[in-house]
């Protein structure tokens, strides 16, 4: 399969390269240019004044159209391409924006570093980069479930979804996977602004992800040291998250580390008052974050091993 060879080699460039600091100065990002389209579309369309009912429609034709015109662009472009290894090496080298493998890692090292040095105040200031929650009064058990939950989210979102739908749909797949999450990131929130404008955008990510996060999870299961309370975690548990999707990640995520993620948490304005995943296990620590990475890279080393497996089938 082609576009396995293509998602093989988006991920060995990002896992080399990731996205340099000097390109995103000079070009940006394909996510922020998602993002100012998705912002032009919420200011134009997105009326308060506008009942609930038409909002949601308006939300709904927004969200198609602006999955519609970057999706028909990378199709295009991807039918311009002659088959073979031509093919494989142009569309990895565009999707390698859209997987973020490297700097998933590198962000959760960033709150590792400081915080198994006892730094609180430098691991807070980290993990305000990778999660919504309120960081100001979070302890070192705060700032590790809340860094591992991101790990073991992300690590489907961002890597593993991605990855999915490129392999099964090439440049198209990938694309749009991609703008689907900014979509869902941007306006699927429950806020006065947005539950009716996108819920459209909300159910579809749910749709995207259905598979890909319980790959994830799977994944992690059995590359744990812990095979069988991760997997009975996960298939415990992950059904009590708040997320259709983000638990099952989460939850075996939680059941191969022996700790407990999710529970109460407070964000800048509210408290969420979430169920625990693996509630009976012990608090996570710092060290927990490395031993997380070290099986989000086993599941990422996987992935690729597969990928290039189907590459040559």
């Amino acid at each position: 399969m082609e576009f396995a060879g293509a998602m093989a080699v988006a991920m060995a460039i990002d896992a080399v390269l990731g996205w340099p600091e000097q390109l995103f100065r000079v070009a940006g990002h394909p996510v922020t240019w998602f993002g100012r389209l998705i912002g032009i579309v919420d200011e134009a369309c997105n009326r308060s004044s506008h009942p609930p009912a038409l909002r949601r429609a308006a939300g709904a034709i927004a969200t198609l159209l602006v999955i519609a015109l970057p999706t028909g662009l990378a199709w295009i472009v991807q039918a311009q391409l002659t088959t073979g290894w031509s093919r494989i090496l142009v569309v990895g080298i565009l999707a390698w924006p859209l997987v973020a493998l490297r700097s998933l890692h590198d962000h959760l090292t960033a709150v590792a570093h400081p915080l198994q040095l006892g730094d609180i105040e430098g691991a807070r200031s980290a993990v305000s980069r990778i999660v919504g929650r309120d960081p100001a009064n979070l302890d070192e058990a705060g700032i590790a479930r809340a860094s591992i939950e991101s790990l073991a989210e992300n690590a489907s979102d961002g890597v593993i979804a991605p990855v999915f739908w490129g392999t099964v749909f090439g440049l198209p797949g990938i694309v749009g996977y991609k703008i689907i999450n900014t979509l869902d990131s941007m306006i699927g929130h429950r806020t006065p602004r947005h539950e009716a404008f996108g819920w459209a955008a909300a159910r579809i990510d749910d749709l995207a992800n259905f598979i890909p996060a319980r790959l994830t999870g799977f994944m992690f299961a059995v590359l744990s040291a812990r095979p069988g309370n991760a997997m009975s975690c996960m298939m415990r548990d992950a059904r009590r998250h708040r997320s259709l999707n983000a638990g099952w990640p989460e939850a075996a995520m939680a059941g191969a580390l022996g700790v407990r993620l999710s529970g109460p948490r407070v964000y800048y304005d509210r408290l969420a008052d979430e169920p625990w995943l693996n509630g009976d296990a012990r608090d996570p620590l710092a060290a927990d974050i490395g031993r997380g990475l070290k099986l989000y890279r086993r599941a990422v080393l996987l992935t690729a091993a597969m990928l290039v497996a189907l590459a040559f089938a």
